[in-house]
């Protein structure tokens, strides 16, 4: 029953704000009418421009090469632009992480986002991984002087998309993992110094952390990893901030979605002697960690009823409540939200909280191209199992006569 309310529920959130993200399909009909009937206007050379934009990244001046960056992002968030990067990957790469190593704050916001376009773009296979590897270490190294929340959430989300696109194994989903908690929640030692992070920080590298744990297999973490994500996202839902509350709600429902929680009840009862501490200490951790999952429910709970008051941006309350709502839900139930979105004249639909979870950040990272990436990127299609109908037309019409794909596109139109 409460399925159904979560459904209508985010179908109209997500509707009606997504409604700047809804390309209509008549001006695509009326597009394709022009294109079939020889009227397209004359496009500018935009290899050329980008080659441009390359060139500048080798200039000395650092505003030059933010000017440059921003040209490369803006691009390749409107436009897939695969003939670019089959001829001009591997320098756009490198120069990209020289901005990291050796540019300002905003130099390395803007490089951060082109590498994580430039990832997407490519898709999975030997480039995407050669990105990961690439950009580990100066990403990391990076990290190290939190200096600037800008730089400090831009680094961790390119972390999060060269990873999600570009891990072929699990040691390397976890290495990135690892480098997004050391921030969250660092070792201390004679070497290191704790530092507070902004909540804006927070949010990020929690989203991004959960963004790439819907990559893994939940099985490959052991019982006392588990038992330190809970606790410390639990304790980060008694923060005053929002959308703190909210990452780390989201971060929680993923992890309890994964179900590998239960098999720390059996995990490691024998050892190879035949005598069963170590199943021991699974029960023990595994009863623990129950203990935290009914204290989470009663935070939830509260969150999901709370009057106000608690956080700065009373705006996010009523998201707040919601996706509280969903994860109590979820917690007792079994019920993960489901969501529709439109794209042009298309459904993207979600049905758990690993999808949910990716689909909001691809929206985050991509902001005004995610709508483009969605109908043109094959990659995040299949990521999302999203097929648009026009794709699929455009099969059809490649069949068609000059004059069937004009008297097509009146009939989209209406005129006929």
């Amino acid at each position: 029953m409460g399925k159904r309310n979560n459904q209508r529920k985010n179908k109209a959130m997500l509707d009606s704000d997504d409604e700047n993200s809804s390309v209509s399909s008549s001006s695509t009909a009326r597009s394709d009418l022009m294109s079939v009937s020889g009227t397209d206007e004359v496009q500018v050379d935009k290899d050329s421009l980008l080659e441009q934009a390359l060139d500048a990244l080798y200039e000395k001046r650092g505003s030059t090469r933010e000017k440059a960056l921003a040209a490369i992002i803006d691009a390749f968030n409107t436009n897939l632009q695969h003939q670019f990067v089959e001829k001009k990957f591997a320098t756009l790469l490198h120069l990209c992480l020289n901005s990291i190593k050796k540019g300002s704050s905003k130099e390395i916001s803007l490089a951060c986002h082109a590498i994580g376009l430039l990832a997407l773009t490519v898709g999975s296979g030997d480039n995407a991984h050669e990105i990961l590897e690439e950009s580990v270490i100066p990403i990391s190294q990076a990290l190290k002087s939190q200096s600037d929340s800008l730089k400090t959430v831009s680094l961790v989300d390119c972390l999060a998309i060269v990873t999600f696109v570009g891990a072929t194994k699990t040691e390397e989903t976890e290495r990135s993992m690892q480098i997004m908690w050391q921030l969250l929640h660092p070792k201390l030692g004679s070497n290191v110094v704790a530092v507070k992070l902004p909540a804006v920080v927070i949010t990020a590298v929690v989203s991004a952390w959960a963004f790439i744990l819907t990559t893994m297999d939940g099985c490959s973490l052991n019982s006392k990893d588990w038992q330190e994500y809970i606790s410390y996202f639990s304790t980060l839902l008694d923060k005053d901030d929002r959308s703190v509350r909210i990452a780390s709600g989201e971060a929680l429902a993923s992890i309890f979605e994964t179900g590998s929680i239960e098999k720390f009840a059996t995990e490691n009862k024998t050892t190879p002697d035949g005598s069963v501490p170590e199943g021991n200490k699974s029960r023990e951790g595994y009863t623990h960690i129950l203990g935290l999952k009914s204290k989470i429910l009663n935070q939830v709970r509260s969150l999901s009823a709370e009057a106000g008051g608690k956080g700065s941006a009373k705006k996010d309350l009523n998201s707040q409540r919601n996706l509280f709502k969903d994860v109590l839900e979820f917690l007792e139930d079994g019920y993960a939200p489901d969501i529709s979105m439109k794209i042009g004249g298309d459904s993207l639909q979600t049905s758990t909280w690993s999808e949910l979870i990716k689909l909001n950040f691809m929206k985050h990272f991509l902001g005004g191209g995610f709508i483009k990436h969605m109908q043109d990127n094959e990659f995040l299609q299949v990521v999302f199992g999203f097929t648009p109908k026009r794709k699929h037309l455009l099969g059809v019409e490649h069949q068609m006569s000059s004059g069937e794909k004009v008297s097509y596109a009146l009939l989209q139109l209406g005129l006929l």
